[in-house]
């Protein structure tokens, strides 16, 4: 029980807004920890106030999603968006050394945040369905935006650096694995409850060659569904990333667009006429544009063992952005035991994703043996190579090669793999000398590989 300070009559003076918040959050607590040890007088509390705020009793309903919540009460749509991102609750901000009473305001926030964690963080045990999947993926959207995201937008992040995505992802992923996939998918109307996602594709990907007939046209359809989606943000992402260095060399165009006025005043200052009160312009200035661009060759090595998805599904994506941009030359190779050439298909990421297999072992001098013959203008090459660098019994020879191709004038970029729960993970051994030779291995967000791309290419 909370208290203020002694009141004047003596005793303590409860702040019945606090205990109350503070029954909606036990109970949470109770149910996130032992969902089937019901607690009958936190139930019984939690019940009361949920009434007594005018809020549905649904909301303490684990087994109601939050759409259906909204359905009923559509007011409630405006208090959840951006919930999360409010600012400090009123009892956590003292004045003059006194706690202020939490406000009523502050209980029914409780209770909406209450219902977003339980339904998003109580996944239990046991099988899942389709629905069941459904549901969970609709109310971690509205967790999203009670964050300030978009619906996806943290899961889609996941391989960016894991933080609060990757733990969505990780959740997301461990319900996916406990359903019933092969079954799901035969049956077009439990399949088209699906919505794709990291998770799923990577089951997807996994388990293709066991699908067969209306399954698997079912699970091409779910693919293909993802990549657009994902390549539509990737392409935003290219679009957005102003790079690429001034040339010089090339005249501004004299068009009304280009006009440098503040330099144009600047150099014709001394037309003034304080008589006239003008200024007469002898010459105008324009901007220099035009950036330097070269034919250039793109090379990306995928290593797809392990746990690859999400850097296969990103990256393969990105080669075929970058394939689309003129005057720029893509090959896509993916790897694990063996190399296999996928330019044929980099403009298509669904076709490549079909013709890979993920698992198996490392051998990247395979692959690299398949790459520098790729190389025909060094200077005017970049290479990226994804993958976490463990290789079977073979690290040396990677590496001298890695080091050979750098210094031919290469540009080397290695991308750490990231798991999909969003932790990146790369062999120490290698993220210390690729540091040491001057090509560090990115991480975080696809954004940094994007910016390294579009900085080389164009």
């Amino acid at each position: 029980m909370t208290a203020t300070p002694e009141a004047p009559g003596g005793g303590a003076q409860v702040n019945p807004d606090a205990n109350r918040r503070q029954v909606l959050y036990w109970r949470l607590l109770a149910r996130l920890f032992d969902p089937a040890d019901e607690q009958p007088s936190l139930e019984a509390a939690s019940v009361a106030v949920v009434d007594d705020l005018g809020l549905p009793a649904a909301l303490l309903d684990p087994s109601v999603s939050v759409d259906t919540v909204v359905q009923r009460f559509p007011g409630l749509a405006d208090e959840l968006d951006g919930l999360l991102t409010a600012g400090q609750p009123a009892d956590d901000q003292p004045a003059d050394d006194q706690p202020e009473p939490a406000g009523q305001a502050e209980v029914r926030r409780a209770a909406l945040v209450s219902k977003l964690l339980l339904n998003v963080f109580a996944t239990g045990g046991g099988s899942v369905s389709a629905s069941q999947l459904a549901r969970w993926q609709s109310d971690a959207g509205w967790f999203e935006r009670a964050l300030g995201c978009e619906p996806g937008e943290l899961r889609r992040q996941a391989a960016a650096g894991g933080g609060l995505g990757g733990v969505l992802a990780g959740l997301e992923g461990d319900l996916v694995r406990r359903m019933h996939l092969r079954e799901v998918l035969a049956d077009p109307k439990l399949a088209a409850k699906l919505t794709p996602s990291m998770s799923l594709i990577e089951q997807l990907l996994r388990d293709k060659s066991n699908l067969s007939g209306v399954a698997l046209a079912n699970a091409k359809a779910l693919i293909r569904r993802y990549v657009d989606e994902v390549a539509e943000v990737l392409r935003t992402q290219v679009e957005q990333t102003s790079v690429g260095t001034i040339d010089r060399s090339v005249p501004p165009k004299r068009v009304f667009r280009n006009l440098d006025l503040d330099r144009t005043i600047w150099k014709n200052l001394t037309n003034w006429s304080p008589e006239d009160q003008r200024l007469y312009v002898d010459k105008l200035y324009y901007r220099q544009t035009t950036r330097r661009t070269t034919p250039a060759r793109l090379i990306v090595v995928v290593d797809q063992s392990g746990s690859m998805v999400d850097s296969m599904v990103n990256c393969t994506i990105l080669a075929s952005i970058f394939a689309g941009l003129p005057k720029v030359d893509v090959h896509l190779i993916a790897y694990d035991t063996r190399a296999l050439d996928l330019t044929p298909w980099v403009h298509d990421p669904f076709e490549v994703l079909l013709r890979t297999k993920l698992g198996g072992g490392n051998d990247g001098p395979v692959a690299m043996a398949m790459a520098r013959p790729k190389i025909v203008e060094p200077r005017n090459t970049v290479m990226v190579w994804i993958s976490d660098f463990y290789e079977f019994n073979r690290s040396q020879p990677l590496f001298d090669g890695i080091e050979a191709v750098h210094r031919s004038g290469v540009k080397f970029i290695p991308v750490g793999s990231v798991n999909s729960s969003g932790s990146q993970i790369v062999n120490p051994w290698f993220r210390q000398r690729l540091k040491d030779l001057g090509t560090p291995v990115i991480s975080g967000h696809i954004r940094k590989l994007v910016f390294e791309l579009k900085n080389f290419l164009t």
